[in-house]
C-alpha cells in the first residue's frame, strides 16, 4: 500500500523581495511597519539573503522516504511531501498533491517537536483547512508532539557532543552548557499551554544524556520579538551576561526547539548572541542543527512508522 507523509515548516522568504509579502502572512495580513521590515531585512541578508528552511526540510523528507522504505516490514511505499505554515508551498499545495496523488491514508506532524496551541496547533489548523477544501479528503492523522521521544534527545546529544570538539582539549571540563527554544507569550502558561513544559522536559532529558549535573547546565529561550508584552523567560539576552558574571567563560548553546537551520539560528543565535557573548568575554560555540542527520532521520522513521494508527482527520 501507498502512504503519504506531511512534514510541515514554519517557511521563511526564499529572497530578500519576499520579506514585505512573507511578513504580511506571518502576522495575519496585517502591515508590517518600514522599520521593521528592513531590520528584519537586514538579517536576511546577513545570513545570506534568504531562508535556507525551505531546502534543509525538502532534504529532510528526501532522506525520510528514503528510510522509510528501508524499515518498512509490510511491502508498504511512502512518499513524503512538505507543506510551509507562512510560505511556498503551502500546507494547502501539500494536501493538494497528496489527495491528486490518489493517496487515502496519510500521516502529518511539525518539525517542531513542542505542542503549543501556538505552534503545533496553529500547524494543525491549516492542515485542516487544506482537507475541507478536498471533495474527498484523504485520511491524515497528525502528531502534536515528540518532544521526549529516544532518538530525538540521542540525535541531540550526538551534536553537542561533536561541538565539545571546538573547545580546546582544557576547556572541555568546564564547558556550561545552554538549551535554548523560541520565546513564545508568557500568558500561555496561564491557559495550561503544553510548550514550556515539553520545552523544558527535552531540555532535562538531553542533560540527563549527556550525563551533565544540574550545575552545569540550564534553559532560557530565544528568539522573542521587540513587541509589548510578556514573553517567556529567562531570555538568553539575559543569560548570557549573567552567567559571565558568574564565571562562565566557555559556553556551548544548543537550540532544541528548532531541528534546522534558519533565522532563529543563523541571526539569533551566530550574530546576535555571539555579539552579547563577545561583549561579555565568553567564548560561545553552537552545535549543529539536526537538520538531516541520517541518525535523526532514520529515528523519525521509526518513531513515525511506530505511531501510524487508524484514527485521522477527513474520511476514507
Amino acid at each position: 500500500m501507498n502512504k503519504a507523509v506531511l512534514i510541515m515548516a514554519y517557511g521563511g522568504p526564499d529572497n530578500l523581495n519576499d520579506i514585505e509579502p512573507y511578513l504580511l502572512d506571518v502576522r495575519g495580513g496585517r502591515p508590517t511597519s518600514p522599520e521593521l521590515i528592513a531590520e528584519i531585512r537586514s538579517r536576511y541578508a546577513q545570513i545570506g539573503g534568504r531562508s535556507p528552511l525551505l531546502d534543509i526540510t525538502q532534504a529532510q523528507a528526501s532522506g525520510l522516504e528514503k528510510a522509510l522504505d528501508a524499515l518498512s516490514s509490510s511491502g508498504d511505499s511512502y512518499q513524503v511531501f512538505v507543506g510551509m505554515r507562512h510560505w511556498k508551498p503551502t500546507i494547502r499545495d501539500a494536501v493538494d498533491k497528496i489527495a491528486a496523488a490518489g493517496y487515502q491514508d496519510g500521516l502529518a506532524l511539525c518539525m517542531a517537536p513542542h505542542a503549543s496551541k501556538m505552534s503545533s496547533g496553529a500547524y494543525l489548523a491549516k492542515l485542516k483547512e487544506a482537507l475541507s477544501s478536498q471533495p474527498t479528503p484523504p485520511a491524515i492523522q497528525f502528531i502534536e508532539s515528540w518532544h521526549d521521544q529516544p532518538f530525538l534527545i540521542q540525535s541531540l546529544a550526538q551534536k553537542v557532543h561533536e561541538a565539545t570538539q571546538k573547545f580546546t582539549p582544557d576547556a572541555r571540563g568546564g564547558i556550561y552548557y545552554l538549551f535554548t527554544a523560541h520565546a513564545l507569550p508568557a500568558a500561555l502558561n496561564e491557559q495550561g499551554d503544553p510548550y514550556a513544559e515539553q520545552v523544558q522536559a527535552t531540555a532535562r532529558l538531553l542533560a540527563n544524556e549527556l550525563g551533565l549535573t544540574d550545575a552545569r547546565w540550564t534553559f532560557g529561550f530565544q528568539s522573542a520579538p521587540a513587541t509589548a508584552g510578556q514573553w517567556m523567560k529567562p531570555a538568553i539576552e539575559e543569560l548570557l551576561p549573567s552567567l559571565a558574571k558568574k564565571g562562565y567563560k566557555d559556553i556551548l548553546v544548543t537550540p532544541v526547539g528548532f531541528m534546522a537551520d534558519h533565522v532563529e539560528v543563523l541571526y539569533d543565535l551566530d550574530i546576535a548572541a555571539q555579539q552579547i557573548a563577545h561583549q561579555n568575554g565568553i567564548r560561545l560555540v553552537r552545535s549543529e542543527s539536526l537538520n538531516d542527520s541520517p541518525h535523526f532521520l532514520d529515528g523519525l522513521a521509526r518513531f513515525i512508522l511506530d505511531n501510524w494508527r487508524v484514527d485521522a482527520i477527513g474520511h476514507h
